[in-house]
C-alpha cells in the first residue's frame, strides 16, 4: 500500500531520515521501532505530508503522493495520529467525532439558508455514526463529556475513533500507548486488531512497548540513524545482532525490550 523510496529529510546538516526505503503491505499492522533519534517520527511526518522530503519518493497504491499536504492525503484515506492527542477540549467526545468528515453541508452559509432539512438529516446520520464508533471503542459513556476532561488513554481511543469516521485505508499511529495505563492499552490494542481484521484497516505504528508491538505487529521494521536497519517478525528482530548492537545500553540484551 505504501512504498518509500530512498527518502531523505535534512534539517541543515542533520540527516534525520537518510535514505530510508520500506514497504507497508495492505492489511498488515506494521511496527516501526528504533533508538531515540532514529528518524521514525520524521519519517511519519514526511509520509503524512507534515514535512516535505529533501529527496526521495512516497507512493500509495502505486500513486505518487510525495509532498502532498495532509488534507489531500486525508481525502485519499491516509490518516495520522500524534503522540499527544489533538482533541477539541471544550467540545464533547461525540462532537469531536462528528466534525471529522469533510465537506459537510452545514459548512456552507448558502446551505444553512436553503437546505436546512438536508443539514439536519446529515447531522443525525453523523451523530448515529459517532455513537456507533464510541460504542465500538467501549467509551460510549463518555459521549457527552468534554474531550478535554477525559484521561490520556481515553483521548487516544478518541483519536482512533476519528479514523473510523471516514474511509481510512491506512493509519499511522505515533506512540499510541504513551502514557496509557495497561488496562486502556489493552483496550486500544483490541480496537486496533478489530479494525484490522473486521474492517481491513492497515496500520503502521511507532511504539515503545515491545509487548504491545509483539502482540499486534507483523512485520516489525527497525530504524537507526535515519535508515532501515532490519525487518522481520518480532522474534527475528529480537535475535538480530545488528539490532542488538544498535540498542546497546537500552536493555534489549538484558531485558528483552527496546525503546522506540
Amino acid at each position: 500500500m505504501i512504498e518509500v523510496h530512498d527518502l531523505h529529510r535534512h534539517f541543515g546538516g542533520f540527516h534525520a531520515v537518510d535514505g530510508a526505503s520500506l514497504r507497508i503491505e495492505p492489511g498488515t499492522i506494521t511496527g516501526l521501532i528504533g533508538p531515540n533519534g532514529a528518524g521514525k517520527t520524521t519519517l511519519f511526518n514526511v509520509i503524512a505530508g507534515v514535512l516535505e522530503p529533501t529527496s526521495g519518493r512516497v507512493t500509495m497504491d502505486g500513486e505518487e503522493i510525495t509532498g502532498l499536504p495532509p488534507h489531500e492525503l486525508f481525502a485519499k484515506g491516509l490518516l495520522r495520529t500524534f503522540q499527544i492527542a489533538h482533541e477539541f477540549s471544550s467540545m464533547t467526545c461525540r462532537e469531536n467525532l462528528m466534525m471529522v468528515p469533510a465537506a459537510q453541508a452545514g459548512e456552507s452559509i448558502w446551505n444553512a439558508w436553503t437546505r436546512r432539512g438536508h443539514i439536519r438529516a446529515e447531522e443525525r446520520a453523523l451523530r448515529e455514526k459517532a455513537d456507533e464508533v464510541l460504542d465500538f471503542l467501549t467509551i460510549s459513556h463518555l459521549a457527552d463529556h468534554p474531550a478535554g476532561a477525559i484521561s490520556g488513554g481515553q483521548k487516544k481511543l478518541l483519536e482512533l475513533g476519528r479514523t473510523m469516521m471516514v474511509d481510512a485505508k491506512i493509519v499511522f499511529l505515533d506512540e499510541v500507548g504513551a502514557g496509557v495505563n495497561r488496562t486502556l492499552l489493552n483496550t486500544i490494542g483490541d480496537a486496533i486488531l478489530r479494525l484490522n481484521r473486521e474492517r481491513g484497516y492497515t496500520f503502521c505504528m511507532i511504539e515503545h512497548d515491545m509487548d504491545f508491538i509483539g502482540r499486534l505487529c507483523d512485520p516489525v521494521i527497525v530504524m537507526a540513524e535515519g535508515r532501515v536497519l532490519a525487518e522481520g517478525s518480532i522474534e527475528e528482530i529480537k535475535a538480530n545482532e545488528q539490532v542488538i548492537e544498535a540498542y546497546l545500553g537500552t536493555g534489549l540484551k538484558n531485558k528483552d525490550a527496546v525503546g522506540a
